[in-house]
């Protein structure tokens, strides 16, 4: 009976609920059924089995058959560890940043200036002056820096800043932010200096600024001097040239030529103008075939395709880049590969070079040349221009010629300071001389003058430390006369380890330079280097070259702040693209 009852048992359930239920009932079955290995269990599963209908027994066995759920073990893939490798690294990144900027605007507390300490005064804050403050200890000497600019300026960007790809304020690094965070206090006056007096031994400064106080000419006395000045544009005598020319050395040129561009691109729009003058206003011309000039072609042409072909359609077929060179070529410290590179792709870029051209006159509108052509004949040409950009030459300071005229040993020096091994200005004592107003058979370039600046923090670090060796061992000497003879032992270790330190010290050999190559952008996101590798050269150009070209002035730039403000420079350019307008 009690199986009896036991069979009609699902039945009875069965004919109480709807057809609708029945798959979620047998589906809890499913749930709570729990095998048993015994025979009489066994006999009663299969006694229900055969006592169920047969819809009951098809959902029975639709569930029985259905393999039960792999559990899939997760694994951390490639990917994932991709992810949490680039998370960990944008936290750590984030920190190091913030902390580097939290170092950058709390500079410390510096230490007094010591009257018994020499003066050292140092003209300029270019490439060489910069290097110099950033390594020298400015604890061992009473520093001032005399300038007529208060920062200094990162120059291989300074092509970008002419079309708007980089602002000119992300490429400059004021030189207080370098002076604050010097372990001893630096003086910096903003000044020009007018004259070196090496007789007396002091600078004549003059106060330049648009406002002034009622003292703006004074003298600062120096017991060691370093004249960093650079050079100014040389034009050769070419008439017209400082007058209708664009210089590219300095910022305000830089927002000059941007001036310019847009005011040569605005005035051929002008109304009824004719096409004879639009291609003339829009012919820019570019003299000087080396990377500064070069580099400002590519620049140039860059703008006009990304963006003022977009904004100012009517002016798309008259402008014209044009790059003249005296030289048989551009480019000429790069090898022939690189060389035979950047003008086929200037060639596909449709700017013009004009190799073995020397300017002979400069006017308002056009340019007088004169070409040497393969067989050797002469040739002269007219070159109509609406922006001329003279990027070439270096001619010397009138502060350091007058200087040359006071020293006799300086007299047969034209191009600038003739200085010995050690960088020392010959004929003079205690007064050197780096970047382009040195003349150390070098070519004037920023890697030139940033080590040649570092050379002599090395040279003047040392030289303090043997003076106050010096000093240590004139009070040791003195001291051991009048000791006992167990405290005398002690002195003759002490004097023993000082010498040993000095003659070290005295060891610094003379400046050598060390070539780490060229670089430079020709247009189209494409560059050439020219890198000293091992024992040789290793030359590249092309898209990827380009890449790197950013990477290194990227890491060359002089701070934190100037890499950060430069990349986000780049990223506005790519997004938005330049600005067409004109301030």
């Amino acid at each position: 009976m009690a199986t009896k009852a036991a069979t009609r048992l699902p039945f009875r359930i069965t004919s109480q609920i709807s057809a609708s239920h029945f798959t979620s009932a047998a589906r809890r079955n499913l749930a709570t059924f729990q095998p048993s290995t015994g025979l009489r269990n066994s006999c009663a599963r299969i006694k229900s089995t055969a006592s169920r209908s047969p819809l009951q027994q098809s959902c029975r066995r639709s569930y029985a058959d259905a393999l039960p759920p792999k559990l899939v073990r997760r694994r951390g893939g490639f990917f994932t560890w991709v992810w949490r490798l680039t998370y960990l690294s944008a936290i750590v990144g984030t920190g190091y940043l913030s902390w580097v900027i939290y170092e950058l605007r709390t500079p410390p507390e510096q230490l007094e200036v010591d009257p018994s300490k020499k003066t050292l005064v140092i003209l300029g804050t270019g490439w060489g002056a910069v290097s110099l403050l950033k390594k020298l200890d400015t604890e061992n000497y009473n520093v001032i820096v005399i300038s007529p600019r208060n920062f200094f300026l990162f120059t291989p960007l300074l092509p970008s800043c002419t079309t708007g790809t980089i602002e000119h304020r992300s490429i400059m690094e004021p030189i207080r932010n370098i002076l604050r965070h010097k372990k001893a206090m630096v003086k910096f006056y903003e000044a020009e200096a007018t004259k070196i007096d090496y007789e007396r031994r002091v600078v004549c400064i003059n106060d330049e600024s648009e406002i002034k106080g009622e003292i703006s000419s004074t003298e600062v006395p120096f017991d060691m001097l370093v004249v960093g000045v650079g050079a100014e544009n040389a034009t050769f005598g070419i008439p017209g040239v400082r007058e209708h020319s664009a210089f590219l050395k300095e910022v305000g040129d830089a927002q000059q030529i941007r001036k310019r561009i847009m005011d040569c691109v605005e005035t051929a729009s002008f109304k009824g103008q004719t096409d004879e003058e639009r291609r003339r206003l829009l012919h820019m011309v570019v003299v000087g075939g080396g990377p500064t000039g070069v580099e400002f072609a590519g620049e140039l042409q860059d703008f006009f395709e990304q963006d003022l072909r977009k904004w100012v359609p009517e002016i798309t077929d008259h402008f014209h880049v044009t790059l003249v060179e005296a030289l048989p070529n551009v480019l000429p410290s790069f090898s022939k590969q690189l060389i035979d590179y950047t003008e086929s792709t200037f060639k596909e870029e449709s700017i013009s070079i004009r190799t073995k051209t020397m300017v002979k006159k400069v006017t308002d509108k056009f340019i007088e040349a004169e070409l040497t052509k393969p067989d050797g004949s002469k040739e002269t040409e007219i070159l109509p221009y609406g922006l001329l950009v003279w990027a070439t030459g270096n001619a010397v300071r009138p502060v350091v010629k007058d200087l040359m005229m006071q020293i006799p040993a300086q007299k047969g020096s034209r191009r600038g300071l003739a200085v010995n091994e050690y960088l020392g200005v010959n004929g003079c004592d205690d007064v050197w001389a780096v970047g382009d107003v040195a003349i150390a058979n070098y070519a004037p370039t920023a890697q030139v003058a940033s080590q040649e600046g570092a050379f002599l923090a090395r040279l003047f670090n040392s030289r303090a430390k043997t003076e106050q060796i010096e000093q240590e061992l004139a009070r040791l000497s003195v001291a051991q006369s009048t000791a006992k003879a167990d405290e005398r032992n002690e002195i003759f270790g002490e004097i023993k380890t000082l010498q040993k330190t000095q003659r070290r010290l005295k060891q610094i050999g003379p400046f050598e330079y060390t070539h780490q190559g060229s670089l430079a952008y020709i247009g189209s996101e494409r560059a050439v280097a020219d890198i000293t590798w091992l024992s040789g050269n290793f030359a590249s150009g092309g898209s990827m070259t380009y890449l790197f070209w950013r990477s290194a002035y990227l890491s060359m730039c002089f701070s934190t702040r100037n890499r950060v403000l430069v990349v986000v420079d780049w990223v506005k350019a790519k997004m938005f693209g330049r600005d067409v307008s004109r301030e």
